[in-house]
């Protein structure tokens, strides 16, 4: 059990492309840090230097108090659980999850204890006799994390584990690694893609993009006050309505005509950063997009979806789409007029030149 800290890390590889750019993060003894963001953001490559796979161009890496950069991976007190379980195919269940031990030359009877305790934890006991082809893609995925559990390491660095299986066991396979993190109260660094379990899973989230961090911090405040417009755009299925705005005297925000009054919060930062009459990016989550018989947003339903007991309301102004979500019962057509309005108490703000939030 430890902690991770990266100072000033870069990668640069030979060709010039600099993969990850001066990334400061501290990840708390026993925390679950997830990593997220879309395909070639740096985050595997950011996982990879701490698994030591990758070399570090510049910058440190410490493990606990160890300085880390030039241990082999081996030595690092680590394990990492890949996206296509790299399992041996020839080896059965118990010798797979026992290779790592054997060649660290540990007693065949911890071996054999190690095994039976990793095996209890993942249901996977009448297993051990199997070799990896006769196996479904979860049971893998669980022989693969057994054979991470039974070296017990001071960290977990887990690659896009889920991204091979099935949307149902996907689900079960996150409550469940979120149950393994609890019972082995130990330092586990997450890889996805994928927002939705990040936002489930991690104690923490670390947002990257074109290599560098946007913003790390509890899933809830990464959703509800997010740090520039990617973040916000990225978090968040679908994802949040972006509108140009005027602000007018810091008090008021002008959008398509609409006057909304600013919640207490955005006068005050509006206010601060001299903003008070300026154009701005005006972001707004399709939860927070609502229908009214009063004067607001005049549009045309483009086409809708209904997810069980929400329905997605996908509309058009001025050749832009935008979606709203409101209850199922609503009985809304495409080709169908609407008026929409805002929620002002979840206005988010941009600068509409740096794309950081104002309240940020």
């Amino acid at each position: 059990m430890a902690n991770v800290e990266l100072i000033n890390v870069n990668k640069k590889y030979p060709n010039g492309y600099h993969a990850v750019k001066n990334v400061n993060l501290n990840i708390a003894n026993k925390e679950f840090m997830v990593f997220v963001g879309p395909s070639g953001c740096g985050k595997t490559t950011t996982l990879r230097m701490i698994a030591g796979l990758e070399e570090v161009t510049e910058g440190q890496i410490f493990i606990g108090d160890k300085l880390v950069n030039d241990v082999s991976p081996k030595d690092r007190n680590i394990a990492m659980v890949f996206q296509n379980y790299a399992l041996y195919p020839h080896m059965t269940v118990y010798d797979n999850m026992a290779f790592g031990l054997k060649l660290s030359k540990t007693p065949k009877e911890e071996i054999k204890e190690r095994i039976d305790w990793a095996s209890e934890i993942l249901g996977i006991k009448e297993l051990l006799k199997r070799k990896p082809k006769q196996l479904s893609g979860g049971q893998r995925q669980r022989v693969a994390l057994g054979r991470a559990i039974v070296r017990k390491p001071q960290v977990f660095l887990m690659d896009e584990p889920l991204s091979n299986l099935d949307a149902k066991l996907r689900v079960q396979m996150r409550s469940e690694l979120i149950k393994l993190h609890k019972d082995l109260e130990t330092t586990f660094i997450y890889v996805t893609h994928d927002q939705t379990e990040a936002m489930t899973m991690g104690s923490r989230i670390c947002v990257m993009n074109d290599g560098e961090i946007q913003q790390v911090d509890d899933p809830r405040v990464i959703y509800n006050a997010p740090a520039n417009l990617f973040v916000a755009g990225f978090i968040g299925a679908p994802q949040m309505n972006f509108f140009d705005g005027t602000l007018i005297e810091g008090n008021s925000l002008d959008v398509y005509g609409i006057r909304y009054e600013l919640p207490e919060n955005l006068k005050k930062a509006v206010k601060e950063k001299g903003k008070n009459d300026s154009k701005v990016i005006v972001g707004i989550r399709p939860e927070d997009v609502y229908l009214t018989d009063e004067e607001g947003l005049k549009s045309k339903v483009e086409f809708t979806e209904l997810l069980g007991s929400d329905l997605n309301v996908y509309f058009n102004i001025d050749g832009k789409q935008y979606i709203l979500r409101t209850e199922h019962s609503v009985n809304l057509r495409m080709g169908d007029y609407i008026n929409i309005k805002f929620n002002e108490a979840k206005l988010h703000l941009f600068d509409i030149e740096t794309k950081k939030s104002l309240i940020y």
